[in-house]
Order: C-alpha cells, then sequence, then structure tokens
C-alpha cells in the first residue's frame, strides 16, 4: 500500500463521496445498497482511505447488535487504479483488529455469486465461502456467505 494513502475513521459526510465513486467504480449501479444510514449509524466502525486525487477506497462495516460475537462488512471498494495494491486487505485488517478489541470472535458478509473476484478475495483472507444460498436476499438473490473466526 502507498504511502501516499491515508485512512481514517469514516464520517456521515463521507457518504457523497462513496455513493459517487460506486456505480464507476463497480462498472455498474450498486449505489442503492449502500443507503445514507450506513455512515449515519455505523460511521464509528467504517473506514475511508484517501490519497492525493481524493477517495482511493472504504468499508463500511458495524458490529452487529443482534449477534454480540459477529461484526458484519457491508460493503468495502477500492479505486480501480489501486485494486491489487494491498488496500482492501489493509482496511480489512484494521477493521478485524477493531472487531477483536471489541471481543468480536467472528466477522461474516456476503456477495453475489457472480462476483468471482470478491469470493476469491474473502478465501485469500481466510473467510470460509458457502454457497450459493439461492433467495438468500429475496427471490432471485443468490448470495455467497463469507464467515472468518477471529
Amino acid at each position: 500500500m502507498s504511502d501516499a494513502i491515508r485512512t481514517r475513521g469514516a464520517l456521515p459526510g463521507d457518504h457523497a463521496a462513496i455513493l459517487a465513486a460506486a456505480d464507476p467504480w463497480w462498472g455498474r449501479s450498486i449505489a442503492h445498497i449502500l443507503p445514507r444510514l450506513f455512515l449515519d449509524h455505523f460511521h464509528a466502525t467504517s473506514l475511508v482511505a484517501e490519497d492525493r486525487s481524493g477517495l482511493a477506497g472504504f468499508l463500511v462495516g458495524f458490529d452487529s447488535p443482534s449477534l454480540p460475537d459477529t461484526s458484519y462488512v457491508h460493503m468495502v471498494g477500492v479505486r480501480p487504479d489501486l485494486r491489487r495494491t494491498g488496500l482492501a486487505r489493509g482496511l480489512y485488517g484494521r477493521f478485524l483488529d477493531r472487531a477483536r478489541a471489541a471481543g468480536r470472535t467472528r466477522a461474516r458478509a456476503v456477495t453475489s455469486p457472480v462476483n468471482v473476484a470478491s469470493v476469491a478475495f474473502h478465501r485469500s483472507l481466510g473467510f470460509a465461502v458457502t454457497g450459493p444460498h439461492p433467495g438468500y436476499d429475496g427471490p432471485g438473490a443468490d448470495r455467497m456467505v463469507f464467515d472468518l473466526r477471529l
């Protein structure tokens, strides 16, 4: 990861920049799965990475209020020119370190079965991967489930 990249805790005001980057970074419409509530209510557990060009990456995650042993990563994104630099791995590392410090013993995430890069990335981090789980997020919304013991 470049020394020019600075990672910090997210703020509610970061929502606009993340939303503006989401669709172009993914190359498809995904901004709708990141409503403002995630940064209004979970900014303390989310991260933003910046460089001279602006937003370099982000991780939106939270400690589950219903599963006291679990932290959940809702979305992680890295600007296309910075992919394969270790930035996403670094964001995950900081998130998981904070989760462990908070007494969490498990991390979870999900993705669409077509997101083979995400499946491979999570496997490389040590996540157990199961799925596809048909209808996980409703009819026609199959998901791969990632689970990591901390």
